[in-house]
Protein backbone atom coordinates (compact mmCIF):
# COMPACT_ATOMS: atom_id res chain seq x y z
CA UNK A 1 0.00 0.00 0.00
CA UNK A 2 1.78 3.40 -1.01
CA UNK A 3 -0.96 5.63 -0.34
CA UNK A 4 0.98 8.07 2.11
CA UNK A 5 4.49 6.91 1.09
CA UNK A 6 6.84 8.71 -1.35
CA UNK A 7 6.46 7.86 -4.65
CA UNK A 8 9.09 5.04 -5.72
CA UNK A 9 11.56 7.16 -8.01
CA UNK A 10 12.49 6.15 -11.28
CA UNK A 11 14.62 7.15 -14.43
CA UNK A 12 13.91 5.55 -17.10
CA UNK A 13 13.52 5.74 -21.34
CA UNK A 14 10.28 7.65 -22.40
CA UNK A 15 8.84 8.85 -25.21
CA UNK A 16 7.86 12.73 -24.55
CA UNK A 17 4.78 14.53 -26.11
CA UNK A 18 6.70 16.07 -28.96
CA UNK A 19 8.25 12.54 -30.03
CA UNK A 20 11.12 12.51 -28.57
CA UNK A 21 12.77 9.62 -26.98
CA UNK A 22 14.92 10.72 -24.09
CA UNK A 23 16.72 7.59 -21.80
CA UNK A 24 17.00 10.05 -18.90
CA UNK A 25 13.23 10.36 -18.36
CA UNK A 26 12.95 10.76 -13.98
CA UNK A 27 10.17 10.75 -12.61
CA UNK A 28 10.81 13.37 -9.64
CA UNK A 29 12.23 15.81 -12.16
CA UNK A 30 8.63 15.74 -13.98
CA UNK A 31 6.09 16.12 -11.30
CA UNK A 32 4.41 19.40 -11.87
CA UNK A 33 4.14 22.08 -10.17
CA UNK A 34 1.13 21.04 -7.48
CA UNK A 35 2.05 17.14 -8.43
CA UNK A 36 1.45 14.34 -11.29
CA UNK A 37 -0.56 11.90 -12.18
CA UNK A 38 1.17 8.62 -12.85
CA UNK A 39 -0.85 5.99 -14.63
CA UNK A 40 0.28 2.32 -15.66
CA UNK A 41 -1.55 0.25 -18.43
CA UNK A 42 -1.04 -3.34 -19.54
CA UNK A 43 -0.02 -3.37 -23.53
CA UNK A 44 0.29 -1.05 -26.56
CA UNK A 45 -1.71 -2.06 -29.26
CA UNK A 46 -4.44 -3.43 -26.90
CA UNK A 47 -8.06 -2.63 -26.57
CA UNK A 48 -9.08 -0.84 -23.48
CA UNK A 49 -5.89 1.05 -23.30
CA UNK A 50 -6.13 3.56 -26.39
CA UNK A 51 -9.64 4.80 -24.82
CA UNK A 52 -8.00 5.34 -21.70
CA UNK A 53 -4.67 6.98 -22.91
CA UNK A 54 -6.41 9.18 -25.68
CA UNK A 55 -9.22 10.14 -23.03
CA UNK A 56 -6.21 11.51 -20.79
CA UNK A 57 -4.81 13.27 -24.17
CA UNK A 58 -8.37 15.22 -24.43
CA UNK A 59 -7.94 15.85 -21.06
CA UNK A 60 -4.14 16.57 -20.54
CA UNK A 61 -4.58 21.03 -20.51
CA UNK A 62 -6.89 20.20 -17.56
CA UNK A 63 -4.50 18.69 -15.53
CA UNK A 64 -1.84 20.89 -16.66
CA UNK A 65 -3.74 24.16 -16.03
CA UNK A 66 -3.88 22.69 -12.40
CA UNK A 67 -0.30 22.18 -12.34
CA UNK A 68 -0.69 18.53 -12.37
CA UNK A 69 1.84 16.53 -14.90
CA UNK A 70 0.75 13.17 -16.55
CA UNK A 71 2.77 10.20 -17.05
CA UNK A 72 1.91 7.04 -18.46
CA UNK A 73 4.02 3.71 -18.46
CA UNK A 74 3.70 0.56 -19.70
CA UNK A 75 6.06 -2.39 -20.21
CA UNK A 76 6.60 -1.95 -23.71
CA UNK A 77 9.19 -0.24 -25.25
CA UNK A 78 9.94 2.78 -26.36
CA UNK A 79 9.75 1.90 -30.36
CA UNK A 80 6.00 0.47 -29.41
CA UNK A 81 5.07 3.64 -27.35
CA UNK A 82 6.86 5.79 -30.76
CA UNK A 83 5.05 3.09 -33.19
CA UNK A 84 1.61 3.80 -31.38
CA UNK A 85 1.73 7.69 -31.18
CA UNK A 86 2.55 7.56 -34.87
CA UNK A 87 -0.59 5.03 -35.89
CA UNK A 88 -3.29 6.87 -36.60
CA UNK A 89 -6.14 6.45 -34.08
CA UNK A 90 -8.71 5.02 -36.87
CA UNK A 91 -5.81 2.34 -37.47
CA UNK A 92 -5.77 1.46 -34.14
CA UNK A 93 -2.96 3.64 -32.92
CA UNK A 94 -3.49 6.55 -30.03
CA UNK A 95 -2.21 9.43 -32.62
CA UNK A 96 0.10 12.27 -31.30
CA UNK A 97 -0.94 12.30 -27.27
CA UNK A 98 0.18 15.09 -24.67
CA UNK A 99 2.15 13.61 -22.18
CA UNK A 100 5.44 10.98 -21.82
CA UNK A 101 5.02 7.63 -22.36
CA UNK A 102 7.74 5.45 -19.96
CA UNK A 103 9.04 2.52 -21.59
CA UNK A 104 9.26 -0.08 -18.47
CA UNK A 105 11.11 -3.49 -20.36
CA UNK A 106 12.25 -4.41 -16.87
CA UNK A 107 8.87 -4.46 -15.37
CA UNK A 108 10.71 -2.90 -12.22
CA UNK A 109 8.44 0.43 -11.94
CA UNK A 110 5.54 -1.73 -12.49
CA UNK A 111 6.95 -3.66 -9.64
CA UNK A 112 7.78 -1.28 -7.12
CA UNK A 113 4.13 0.32 -7.48
CA UNK A 114 2.77 -2.89 -6.72
CA UNK A 115 1.06 -3.32 -10.14
CA UNK A 116 2.72 -6.37 -11.79
CA UNK A 117 0.49 -9.17 -12.71
CA UNK A 118 1.89 -12.15 -12.99
CA UNK A 119 5.33 -10.99 -14.18
CA UNK A 120 3.86 -10.10 -17.06
CA UNK A 121 1.99 -6.83 -17.80
CA UNK A 122 0.75 -4.01 -15.48
CA UNK A 123 -2.60 -3.67 -14.16
CA UNK A 124 -4.44 -0.17 -14.44
CA UNK A 125 -2.62 1.64 -11.45
CA UNK A 126 -3.25 5.10 -11.32
CA UNK A 127 -1.87 7.18 -8.86
CA UNK A 128 -1.75 11.20 -7.59
CA UNK A 129 1.25 12.14 -6.52
CA UNK A 130 1.85 15.35 -4.56
CA UNK A 131 4.37 18.32 -5.52
CA UNK A 132 6.55 16.54 -2.58
CA UNK A 133 6.26 13.16 -3.81
CA UNK A 134 4.09 12.06 -1.52
CA UNK A 135 1.42 9.28 -2.84
CA UNK A 136 -2.38 11.12 -1.97
CA UNK A 137 -4.75 8.23 -3.92
CA UNK A 138 -4.02 4.98 -5.98
CA UNK A 139 -6.55 3.19 -7.79
CA UNK A 140 -5.95 -0.20 -9.43
CA UNK A 141 -8.68 -1.77 -11.88
CA UNK A 142 -8.36 -5.04 -13.08
CA UNK A 143 -7.65 -5.93 -17.06
CA UNK A 144 -10.93 -5.29 -18.21
CA UNK A 145 -12.14 -2.31 -16.40
CA UNK A 146 -11.38 1.24 -17.71
CA UNK A 147 -10.66 3.86 -15.88
CA UNK A 148 -12.43 7.39 -15.47
CA UNK A 149 -10.17 10.17 -16.01
CA UNK A 150 -12.81 12.38 -14.76
CA UNK A 151 -12.45 10.70 -10.93
CA UNK A 152 -8.91 11.34 -11.49
CA UNK A 153 -9.70 15.18 -12.20
CA UNK A 154 -11.87 15.32 -9.19
CA UNK A 155 -9.41 13.94 -6.67
CA UNK A 156 -6.70 16.04 -8.24
CA UNK A 157 -9.19 18.84 -7.21
CA UNK A 158 -9.71 17.50 -3.40
CA UNK A 159 -5.86 17.35 -3.05
CA UNK A 160 -5.42 20.87 -3.72
CA UNK A 161 -7.71 21.99 -1.87
CA UNK A 162 -6.88 20.21 1.36
CA UNK A 163 -3.29 21.31 0.29
CA UNK A 164 -4.48 25.09 0.14
CA UNK A 165 -6.63 25.43 2.68
CA UNK A 166 -6.35 22.77 5.63
CA UNK A 167 -9.70 21.61 5.23
CA UNK A 168 -10.96 18.03 3.94
CA UNK A 169 -13.09 17.28 1.33
CA UNK A 170 -16.54 14.76 2.15
CA UNK A 171 -18.30 12.44 0.07
CA UNK A 172 -19.28 13.56 -3.72
CA UNK A 173 -17.27 16.70 -2.95
CA UNK A 174 -16.10 18.65 -6.45
CA UNK A 175 -14.30 21.63 -6.55
CA UNK A 176 -16.13 24.80 -5.96
CA UNK A 177 -18.11 23.32 -2.78
CA UNK A 178 -17.39 23.80 0.54
CA UNK A 179 -14.92 21.54 2.45
CA UNK A 180 -15.26 20.33 6.39
CA UNK A 181 -13.18 21.57 9.15
CA UNK A 182 -11.10 18.43 10.32
CA UNK A 183 -12.83 18.63 13.88
CA UNK A 184 -15.98 17.16 15.82
CA UNK A 185 -17.48 20.83 15.74
CA UNK A 186 -16.35 21.33 11.43
CA UNK A 187 -18.29 17.75 11.59
CA UNK A 188 -21.05 18.69 12.67
CA UNK A 189 -21.28 21.60 11.28
CA UNK A 190 -21.12 20.44 7.57
CA UNK A 191 -23.44 17.56 8.37
CA UNK A 192 -26.15 19.47 9.47
CA UNK A 193 -26.09 21.28 6.43
CA UNK A 194 -25.09 18.48 3.82
CA UNK A 195 -26.61 15.27 5.46
CA UNK A 196 -29.61 15.20 3.72
CA UNK A 197 -27.43 15.75 0.24
CA UNK A 198 -25.30 12.44 0.69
Amino acid sequence: MLVTKKAPDFTATAVLADGQIVEDFNLYKNIGEKGAVLFFYPLDFTFVCPSEIIAFSHRTKEFTDRGISVIGCSVDSQFSHFAWRETPVEKGGIGRINFPLVADLTKQIARDYDVLLDDSVALRGSFLIDKDGTIRHAVINDLPLGRNVDEMLRMVDAMIFTNEHGEVCPAGWVKGEEGMKPDSDGVANYLAKHAEEL
